[in-house]
């Protein structure tokens, strides 16, 4: 079956504790001052009419992604399922990826490599799901297959309102901000 993995966040869940940053930092041995996926609360609005929005971010996985494209060494790359990866001993840290990547997912880690998120490849292939969505205390994070018509994810996709960060950019990116109850897409 083929694969295309993706996730979904729900904005209605999400209250930015910062559980997942923290189990994604120890998961990956991501260095201090440094982030594979971050928190971010947005409030708009005039008192006493606000909204405030809770996402939490990381790589979008696109399924057309600049940063591959534009890696002189192909340390950037794609693997099975469409998760996006940087190769560390091929990376020469010139930062193209870091300027083509219109999500800010990508920083320059202390050994002079580029890392990112890797939808915690290493443990999707034993069939397990990313640290952050295991950890989750509110369960807003769903990680799956969007290929297969059968899996959460998909069928949380088609009833659930969401958007797209950046489509315009032209990234096509693999995470859904879910919110409301019926499948609309803004």
């Amino acid at each position: 079956m083929k694969k295309r993995y993706a996730m979904a966040i729900d904005m209605e869940k999400c209250v930015a504790c910062n559980a997942c940053v923290i189990a994604c930092k120890d998961e990956n041995k991501v260095p201090n001052g440094h982030a594979r996926e971050w928190t971010v609360q947005i409030v708009q609005g005039v008192f006493p009419n606000l909204t405030m929005e809770n996402y939490s971010e990381r790589c979008h996985h696109c399924s057309n992604p600049p940063c591959v494209y534009c890696c002189p060494t192909g340390a950037s790359h794609v693997i099975e399922g469409g998760i996006v990866k940087v190769t560390a001993d091929k990376c020469i840290g010139c930062k193209a990826c870091v300027a083509s990547c219109p999500y800010d997912a990508r920083y320059v880690h202390p050994k002079g490599y580029v890392d990112k998120c890797t939808f915690c490849d290493h443990k999707v292939a034993v069939g397990e799901n990313p640290a952050c969505v295991e950890i989750c205390p509110t369960f807003c994070l769903t990680f799956g297959n969007m290929a297969d018509k059968n899996s959460d994810i998909y069928k949380l996709v088609q009833k659930r309102n969401y958007k797209k960060l950046k489509t315009g950019a032209g990234t096509k990116p693999n995470l859904y901000f879910l919110y409301g109850k019926t499948g609309r897409k803004r």
